[in-house]
């Protein structure tokens, strides 16, 4: 349902943009308004046009809207309530006991080089 809804909303907001775009500017926003030999000048179509993007636009809202309510209901939580009363592993260390860092192998002797990094004679 809730794809079907997104689909629906991406066509209502395809067809919203193309209905804005057709209509004559009326105060020549862009630079490209003023002449009445436009493809839409008669004042029915503008009408139309001027309704359809009032029920287009009000659509849209309305359809986000409940798209919105659909996915905040749809919502779970992410933790897992059987993991939260689980014992802890026996491996982990306890919470009394300090963590000791882990101890490095000390690096094996090595016979004393001279400057030129060959070993001295002794």
């Amino acid at each position: 349902m809730f794809t079907f809804l997104l689909v629906v909303q991406a066509v209502i907001a395809a067809s919203l943009v193309a209905t804005i775009l057709v209509q004559k500017s009326e105060g020549g926003g862009l630079g490209m308004g003023g002449s009445p030999s436009g493809l839409m000048s008669a004042r029915g179509a503008a009408d139309f046009l001027t309704r359809l993007t009032t029920i287009l636009a009000t659509l849209f809202v309305g359809l986000s809207i409940a798209l919105a309510v659909i996915a905040a209901s749809g919502h779970t939580s992410k933790i897992d309530a059987s993991q939260a009363t689980k014992a802890p592993d026996s491996g982990a260390i306890p919470a009394s006991q300090p963590a000791t860092a882990p101890q490095t192998p000390a690096a094996p002797a090595q016979a004393p080089t001279g400057n030129s990094g060959v070993p001295l004679q002794q």
